[in-house]
């Protein structure tokens, strides 16, 4: 299994009889956020211009850009972006607590991933190589009569490599190209993940 997979409870026509409550075409913000979306971040590459990102640990949770604050479609653009930081940050750490924060409490495949790097993460050699996630693309980000806000991301992530514990045998992972079919919530005046779904590409 990879990081990435969710298991099967993440039944697709749920999510999908979901967004498309939650992004119509109706609605009158489909497609048309009001704030521009921020640049897709870069993932930091080593001194010889290899596109593998470093091992080292972070040494803290990513903040909250003010970007991502707020209830805006460019806010919900930003927070998604945010989001995989905190993916990546938990999985290098094991430390989830920002990731579950910022999503809402029945989030199962949040749940799901929080679960699995808790247990095998870059920090307690569970994974190593290049395991966090690229954003290529956010789009079809549109807000539906619910208030939620849903829509795709494509990602990457290149080589890696898990092991459940210390004495199992390494599972390498290819480099792959995933779709991620998201849905936000509101929780006060900012966004949360509500429910995230990834298919390969």
């Amino acid at each position: 299994m990879t990081i990435r997979n969710k298991p099967a409870f993440l039944a697709a026509a749920c999510l999908s009889a979901l967004l498309l409550s939650a992004c119509g075409p109706g609605s009158p913000e489909a497609g048309r956020p009001n704030t521009s979306p921020p640049p897709p971040a870069t993932a930091p590459t080593t001194g010889s211009g290899s596109s593998s990102t470093p091992t080292t640990t972070p040494s803290g949770a990513p903040q909250r850009p003010a970007a991502a604050n707020g209830l805006t479609l460019g806010a919900a653009d930003a927070f998604y972006r945010y989001y995989i930081e905190l993916e990546n940050y938990a999985a290098a750490t094991g430390d989830t607590s920002a990731l579950l924060d910022e999503s809402d409490a029945g989030c199962e495949g949040c749940k799901e991933y929080a679960d699995f790097v808790a247990k095998v993460n870059a920090a307690n050699g569970g994974i190593s190589g290049d395991f966090r996630f690229k954003i290529k693309d956010v789009s079809q980000l549109a807000r539906g009569s619910t208030g939620r806000v849903g829509g795709k991301a494509q990602l990457s992530v290149g080589r890696f490599t898990t092991k459940d514990t210390p004495t199992s045998k390494p599972i390498i992972s290819e480099p792959t190209n995933y779709v991620d079919t998201i849905a936000l919530s509101a929780s006060g005046t900012n966004w949360v993940m509500y429910e995230m779904d990834s298919a390969e590409q």
